[in-house]
This record gives structure tokens, C-alpha cells and sequence, in this order.
């Protein structure tokens, strides 16, 4: 004769009369782990961005400067204006494109990059608030 425990108590109670053990404790939805955090790939595409536009903005130039020279030393040599080659003036110029990649670094940081870093650094205070809580 086989004993079948019916469907609305648990089998591995003894005896018929014992309570069913409570439910295990409900937790609050846990936020994803900060490195999986979406804040975070947007954090690092803009920092890509931010150093590949100007990486090639200097680098670009100094190529562009090094292909003229060359391949086109009629054109670097051609004066601009009295005793002023083009080549000359194109080298001269470097430090005003290398001045404006540095800028333009310096404003792509302060308007995107930093306060995407501010907004996590934030998140990251009060989740770590939120744990030393619990």
C-alpha cells in the first residue's frame, strides 16, 4: 500500500498537522551590477569618441603635412607671400591644430564625458549607501 501525500501539503512533512514552512524572504529588485550598468557603455563610447576625434584631428593634420611634403614639394615650396613657402606656413600652423585638438579634448570632456562620470560616481555613492544599509 503506497502512501500518496496529498497535493496542498508538502511531502516532507512529518506530521499532518505541522504548518507549512514559511515563504523564503521577498528582496527589492537589485539593480544590474554598476560594470554591466548601460551608463557605463555610454560613458565609454563618448570617451572613445572624445579621443578619436582628437587624435585624428592632430594626427590627421600632421599625416596631411607629411603626405604634402612628400608628395607635392612643388605646392610646399609654391610662396604664399614674400619669402613665405607653404610648406612653412603649414608647419607653422601645427601648433594651432594641435592648440584646437587640446580644446576641443578639453570641451568634449566638460560637456559630455564628465558629467555622464559625475551621474555614475553619484549612482555608485548611493548604491553602495543602499548596501552598507541592508
Amino acid at each position: 500500500m503506497s502512501h500518496d501525500p496529498s497535493p496542498h501539503r508538502p511531502a516532507h512533512l512529518t506530521y499532518p498537522w505541522q504548518p507549512p514552512p514559511p515563504p523564503p524572504p521577498r528582496r527589492p529588485m537589485a539593480r544590474s551590477p554598476l560594470g554591466n550598468h548601460s551608463d557605463l557603455r555610454i560613458l565609454r563610447s563618448a570617451y572613445r569618441l572624445q579621443r578619436r576625434t582628437a587624435t585624428l584631428t592632430a594626427l590627421g593634420y600632421f599625416t596631411l603635412f607629411l603626405l604634402l611634403s612628400a608628395f607635392a614639394p612643388g605646392f610646399m615650396t609654391t610662396p604664399v607671400t614674400d619669402g613665405l613657402p607653404t610648406g612653412l606656413l603649414l608647419a607653422l600652423l601645427q601648433l594651432p591644430v594641435i592648440w584646437l585638438a587640446i580644446a576641443l579634448y578639453e570641451h568634449t570632456a566638460r560637456h559630455r564625458v564628465d558629467p555622464l562620470a559625475d551621474r555614475i560616481r553619484k549612482q555608485a555613492e548611493l548604491d553602495a549607501r543602499r548596501g552598507a544599509a541592508r
